[in-house]
């Protein structure tokens, strides 16, 4: 015991050595609100008007981004002499003082984004040129000129990513980026560039990524980066892309032209490595079916080049753009929204390893399946929203979509397909042929059958999981056209009466749909209740804009998510729609738009509460000829509801009372009314005396 007071006084001691190293470490990596975790500072959004002074000297990264400093000043940063990455994203800086970076020789990555640089420009250029080891520099939003950004980018020989986005550059010379040999990637998208001069960018030997998009570039001749492997030049208004002729070999591995308004299919190089081509949102078309040329003369153009003392004439067949350019390492070929009518023999196979092609938005009338055409490797294959009437298979071809995943041709005028297109398609998942005026075949087609059939066969395809015929103007199913699949996703919508009233037509795919689109096909008209409990693995059904008059059955064990029953007829809502447990697992479910009766429909408290309901908001119903909303209804039974729960026998009496009384007054003025001859008559017979 005599050494209680000394055990205690040691451990007080040690309290407090710990609180305060405690205080210490917590006051340094919270100093002026800034966050520090293993030499990284994080200060963004402080409204710091100065860089703070405080944080540990030894951090690698510093983040002031959305501060109010204005002014980087000499003494900044000389506290963190170990900065590698630097961010002053949108810090109002108009300045950056000469010797501002003096001490940051291990600075590698500068973020100087949404500033206003172009102020103090060459001041801020000087402080730039003391960076001898900067490799990534954003100068992105700083309303910089071609000249501003030479004169930044000086000596700074270094670097290797490098953005000018989002600032006023016009016309690009070789100053702009004289010096910069190691340079890889290049962002000069959101300016005003119209013009590239000949040589801008033949001093950037290593240059792989380069992206000009949304500038006003009229057109790229004589394209000739061979190093490039990444070019974007969308959203210009490119009338032509025409590449260097020399069969040189090019590293040019994606090239993006899209949303522009090119007239004709680019001149790629001869000799390349090219496998992701966009050329979406154009004015291209092949034209050589269309112009009768009675010498060869006729059917070229020649464009004139002049660069200084130097011109060079360059020509082109323009009716034969594709012939000359190499494809075959194309893997993604994007051709959407132009004015293709038709595509030119050889012109796919000219595309052996092809995957993905979309030609949808353009204006094909017909289509010719030949052999390696489409190319063996294509997996998918858009051709929706086209004038397609018909679909030639050659004779005898089989296999040619062997490898074929997702086949689109919604929107077109199609009646049917070529037999045997689908044969051996053993990969397909997914076909859309919604928007066509199609009819599906009551039985197996012949296999000796040639030519085009009137329907469509897809039973015993194996692979196929997702159908959509939106649209088709389908008839009444007599049996199950889809036997033989195992088919997740199904549409049949706007396709009025295809059911005939049932759901029985589908019962053979009833244990594999996942998701159901039945919207507009006419149910619930003269048909009995819906019954859905065969379709055990559903996830999504769309029943919307039908005329079901009661709720559909589902029973066992469900797996339904979503439901939508918007646009039909129900009056009613049964109670077990908030009580059984099939139903109690949807997440989402549509009820508006249907003509309910506030008075019949039982149990809206407990469906006020019930928040699956997603347009709770938008259900009504109609109580005394008035349409109300469905959330604004009392509490419990609205009043002009109460009669209807009276006791039947309370409820006659109500009716007879009225009755009885008006036969009662009727008879007592009756009585009164002849009351004084009826008393005469009465006393003159008894002799009685009277006044009278």
């Amino acid at each position: 015991m005599e050494f209680l007071p000394l055990w205690l006084c040691l451990g007080f001691h040690f309290l407090i050595v710990e609180w305060r190293s405690g205080r210490g470490t917590v006051t340094a990596a919270s100093q002026g609100g800034c966050k520090v975790v293993d030499r990284v500072a994080d200060c963004r959004g402080l409204n710091l008007a100065s860089v703070p002074s405080g944080l540990p000297s030894h951090s690698r990264m510093l983040i002031l981004d959305a501060n109010p400093l204005k002014v980087l000043w000499n003494h900044s940063l000389q506290a963190y002499p170990r900065l590698e990455n630097l961010s002053l994203h949108s810090c109002h800086l108009d300045l950056i003082s000469h010797y501002a970076f003096q001490e940051q020789g291990h600075l590698r990555n500068l973020v100087l984004a949404d500033n206003r640089l172009s102020e103090n420009y060459k001041e801020s250029a000087a402080a730039l040129h003391t960076l001898l080891g900067l490799r990534r520099l954003d100068l992105s939003g700083n309303s910089l000129t071609e000249d501003m950004a030479a004169l930044m980018l000086q000596n700074l020989s270094s670097l290797e990513v490098v953005s000018l986005a989002r600032n006023t550059l016009m016309r690009l010379d070789d100053s702009v980026f004289e010096g910069l040999e190691h340079l890889m990637e290049l962002d000069l998208q959101r300016n005003y560039i119209f013009e590239i001069e000949g040589g801008a960018f033949d001093g950037l030997t290593e240059l792989r990524r380069l992206n000009l998009a949304y500038n006003n570039l009229p057109c790229i001749v004589d394209f000739s980066l061979t190093q490039l492997r990444f070019l974007n030049v969308s959203y210009n208004i490119l009338e032509w892309f025409l590449a260097a002729r020399e069969e040189v070999a090019f590293e040019l591995e994606m090239l993006d032209l899209s949303h522009n308004q090119l007239l004709f299919f680019p001149l790629l190089p001869q000799c390349g490595k090219l496998h992701t081509l966009l050329l979406q949102d154009n004015n291209m078309g092949f034209y050589r079916e269309l112009y009768n040329a009675s010498s060869p003369q006729e059917m070229v153009a020649q464009f004139l080049l002049v660069d200084g003392n130097v011109t060079n004439i360059t020509t082109v067949n323009l009716w034969e753009e594709f012939s000359s350019s190499d494809l075959s390492a194309l893997r993604f070929l994007d051709m959407s929204q132009n004015q293709f009518r038709h595509l030119p023999d050889g012109f796919l196979k000219k595309t052996p390893s092809l995957s993905h092609l979309n030609l949808n938005q353009n204006c094909l009338k017909k289509l010719h399946i030949r052999e390696h055409e489409p190319p063996g490797a294509l997996t998918e294959l858009d051709l929706s929203h086209n004038q397609l009437a018909e679909l030639h298979l050659a004779p005898g071809l089989t296999g040619s979509l062997k490898n074929l995943r997702v086949f689109n041709l919604s929107s077109n005028q199609l009646l049917g397909v070529p037999t045997g297109l689908f044969d051996n398609a053993s990969s397909i998942t997914t076909i859309d042929m919604s928007h066509n005026q199609i009819s599906l075949c009551p039985q197996m087609v012949p296999l000796d059958w040639e030519g085009s059939s009137s329907c469509v066969d897809f039973r015993n395809m194996a692979s196929l999981r997702s159908l959509s015929l939106d649209g088709c103007g389908l008839k009444a199913l007599q049996d199950c056209p889809f036997q033989g699949t195992s088919l997740t996703h199904l549409d049949l919508s706007s396709n009025w009466g295809i059911l005939n009233g049932s759901i029985s037509p589908l019962s053979a795919i009833a244990p594999t749909l996942q998701v159901l689109s039945l919207r507009d096909v006419g149910l619930g008209s003269g048909s009995a209740e819906m019954d859905f409990s065969a379709f055990g693995n559903l996830r999504e059904l769309d029943l919307s804009g039908n005329s079901l008059t009661s709720f559909p059955r589902f029973k066992g064990s469900l797996a339904l998510r979503t439901l939508d029953l918007r646009r039909n007829s129900l009056t009613a809502l049964p109670q077990r729609v908030v009580s059984e447990q099939p139903l109690r697992g949807l997440q989402t479910i549509y009820l508006s738009q249907n003509p309910y009766d506030c008075c019949g429909v039982e149990g809206w408290g407990s469906l006020q509460h019930f928040r699956t309901v997603a347009d709770l908001s938008m259900v009504t119903c109609n109580l005394s000829s008035k349409i109300i909303r469905v959330v604004e209804l009392p509490e419990g039974m609205p009043q002009d509801c109460k009669w209807g729960q009276v006791d039947t026998g309370l409820f006659y009496l109500v009716l007879i009372l009225p009755s009885c009384l008006t036969l009662l007054v009727a008879c007592t003025v009756i009585f009164l009314t002849f009351k004084k001859p009826l008393l005469q008559v009465i006393k003159s017979r008894c002799h009685w005396s009277s006044i009278y």
